[in-house]
């Protein structure tokens, strides 16, 4: 599947707060290596060079379309082509912070992926993650009752593609690589100009590994499918917006 960094970055304002969020969270006062796993276009790893100038920040993506985007936008930082799912023995230094803002859903074995992600660090090193949660959203629930019905059915191969765990099952995880962690749930309530803009930041993260999938044609009536439910789903506020609610669940660790 391949990113479009330029739909991505349409409600980049909304998408690099919880970065700026979490980054508020790391109590270290000057690490000197940061790495940063799905930078996307490089806005978080911005986020991460304008906290800690004194620190060298690498932003790391599986995308080239993402790396691409990034390296123009932020010519003054360093970015890597990095798949998280096998490329950690790659990796041949250690780091102060790994940071990964809205990425680890899209990756697979997640037991194995923060024991990867807690072996790059330092002695007092600090993991801080972020990862979309919001399956019980209206927006989850119209794309997975719609791929599931006679019309759209035969159309996905594979209709599971998040692999976030629970937030029981990484508090388990993590109380077994660290003896300090802290874990956290925020609810962004996202102002949108209209129906239309839910889809368009949706097109960028959530949609996309099912629109990728289909012919254009199919495309753009899946997509007309989800925009119907989506009005049903969300109403108007006086002022002529939408609520956009979106949940974000968030930890740090210290090694």
């Amino acid at each position: 599947m391949e990113w479009d960094s330029e739909v991505y970055k349409r409600f980049e304002k909304e998408r690099t707060q919880p970065a700026l969020d979490l980054a508020a969270k790391i109590s270290l006062t000057e690490p000197k290596q940061i790495l940063d796993i799905g930078c996307g276009p490089g806005n978080s790893t911005r986020v991460l060079a304008d906290r800690f100038p004194a620190a060298r920040v690498i932003g790391a993506d599986s995308s080239p379309e993402m790396i691409r985007k990034a390296k123009e936008d932020h010519p003054d930082l360093d970015f890597i082509l990095f798949d998280a799912s096998r490329d950690f023995d790659t990796l041949n230094e250690e780091f102060d912070v790994v940071f990964s803002n809205a990425c680890i859903q899209w990756i697979p074995h997640h037991v194995e992926l923060l024991k990867n992600m807690m072996s790059v660090l330092r002695k007092n090193g600090v993991l801080a993650v972020q990862t979309p949660m919001n399956y019980r959203e209206p927006i989850h629930w119209i794309i997975q009752e719609l791929i599931k019905t006679e019309k759209w059915s035969g159309k996905f191969n594979s209709p599971s593609i998040f692999h976030n765990l629970t937030q029981g099952e990484y508090f388990d995880i993590l109380s077994k690589l660290s003896r300090d962690f802290t874990l956290w749930e925020t609810v962004y309530c996202h102002r949108m100009p209209s129906h239309q803009s839910i889809i368009d930041w949706y097109k960028g993260t959530g949609l996309r590994p099912y629109l990728s999938v289909l012919s254009p044609d199919d495309a753009n009536e899946f997509e007309a499918d989800v925009l119907r439910e989506v009005r049903k789903a969300y109403p108007v506020q006086k002022n002529g917006e939408i609520i956009f609610r979106f949940p974000r669940f968030f930890f740090t660790a210290i090694k």
